[in-house]
C-alpha cells in the first residue's frame, strides 16, 4: 500500500479522467508508473549497451543507406 499526495491540478486532472472514461483513479497512477518503469527500464540498458565496447554501431547515413532512403 502507497499513499501519495498530489497537487490540486494533477488531482484534479485524474479526478476528471476517471469520471470521464469510467476507470478509477488508482487505474490511472499504476499505467502511469508502468509506463515510466519500462521506460526508466529501456534508459538504463541503453546506458550499459552505449557503454558496451562491443557494440556494433552505424551511422544515420549508413542505416539510410540500408533502408534504400
Amino acid at each position: 500500500m502507497l499513499s501519495v499526495r498530489l497537487d490540486s491540478d494533477t488531482e484534479k486532472f485524474l479526478e476528471t479522467l476517471a469520471n470521464e472514461t469510467h476507470r478509477s483513479k488508482s487505474f490511472f497512477v499504476k499505467e502511469a508508473l508502468k509506463n515510466y518503469r519500462e521506460d526508466m527500464e529501456d534508459y538504463y540498458e541503453a546506458q550499459v549497451r552505449s557503454k558496451d565496447e562491443k557494440r556494433n554501431l552505424i551511422s544515420v547515413e549508413e542505416l539510410e543507406k540500408s533502408l534504400g532512403l
